[in-house]
């Protein structure tokens, strides 16, 4: 189950149809504990029906995070993206968690709490760039 406080237009979240099948898909719309998707049976789920999709290494990547580089003596752990010129986003990912973290003069440094799902990657994406975090 997903809140309806946690998901926005244009999160990925999943569902499990009659044969357990799961099947993500981008929301379209959310009102009054529904999720909106014109390629959803009746172009709607209950939230309550609707799942959060876990964030792993490989959405991670094909949301264009790269990895550190040894050579250049960047952490290998430090998966970042870059979105302007002069500012990327960087993820750390240790022991299966993924912890945002930010450019201190100390080094990079850990903020927030570790992110699970792939909408909350999004959601946090948005709320620092104002741009969408889209496959």
């Amino acid at each position: 189950m997903i809140q309806e406080s946690d998901i926005r237009i244009g999160n990925y979240v999943c569902y499990f149809d009659y044969n357990m099948q799961e099947y993500v898909f981008v929301v379209e719309g959310i009102l009054n504990g529904f999720i909106y998707n014109s390629g959803l049976p009746k172009s709607k789920i209950s939230c309550e029906k609707a799942n959060p999709v876990m964030l792993d290494l490989d959405q991670l990547t094909k949301f264009d995070f790269m990895p550190g580089s040894k050579e250049d003596g960047e952490d290998e752990n430090v998966f970042s993206l870059k979105y302007n010129r002069l500012h990327s986003i960087h993820i750390r990912y240790e022991g299966g968690i993924f912890q945002p973290v930010t450019d201190t003069p100390q080094g990079l440094m850990p903020y927030g709490r570790p992110i699970v799902h792939v909408h909350q990657l999004q959601n946090l994406f948005h709320a620092l760039t104002r741009d969408e975090l889209t496959l």
